[in-house]
């Protein structure tokens, strides 16, 4: 995918930040769509590369030699991302923000914060890095457990369910998983 990644952006001449989805099945990978912007999950990427995206890309709309050599990046562990949505609006009087090695809570909340109906829900990305997928898991769901929000309503019990669901930390899923868990909620 990397491979295809690179050949169709030199084709494009592309140059700058972006993404392309492929949706994969077995061993096979389909183009979907490019994004030509930082997509909401670079801070996965940024976990297993050991890359700053946001400065790179910064650079590179500058006109600037980027301070990495793409052909040089490696994969490092296993990373992941929970979406912390909003399930309603209010103000936030408590926030207790998750740390530690291999966590990063990227969100504009702070206690006071207010959570506005007319806006995206997702309030907050809890990302984790760690050696390999079960650790990560694990990271995770202690992050969650450590994540406080208080005023507003937010979906932190139902990211739970989901990452301790034995079909999700099989790691054998489609696109369906989601109407899986529901049903079997």
């Amino acid at each position: 995918m990397g491979d295809g990644a690179r050949n169709l952006f030199s084709s494009l001449k592309y140059c700058g930040a972006g993404t392309i989805e492929f949706l994969v099945v077995k061993d096979e990978f389909f183009f979907m769509e490019v994004n030509a912007r930082i997509q909401v999950e670079h801070p996965v990427s940024e976990f297993v590369t050991g890359t700053d995206l946001i400065r790179e890309q910064i650079l590179v709309c500058c006109g600037e030699p980027m301070t990495i050599d793409p052909d040089n990046i490696r994969l490092s562990g296993w990373s992941i991302e929970a979406r912390i949505n909003a399930l309603a609006p209010g103000k936030v009087s408590r926030l207790d923000i998750p740390g530690g090695p291999g966590v990063r809570f990227d969100s504009f909340l702070y206690t006071g914060a207010t959570v506005s109906p007319f806006y995206d829900s997702m309030v907050g990305k809890l990302i984790v890095h760690d050696i390999d997928r079960p650790h990560a898991l694990a990271r995770l769901e202690r992050a969650l457990d450590e994540l406080h929000i208080e005023g507003v309503p937010v979906n932190t019990g139902s990211q739970k369910k989901i990452i301790s669901n034995r079909i999700f930390r099989s790691g054998s899923f489609g696109t369906g998983l989601y109407a899986q868990l529901e049903a079997e909620l």
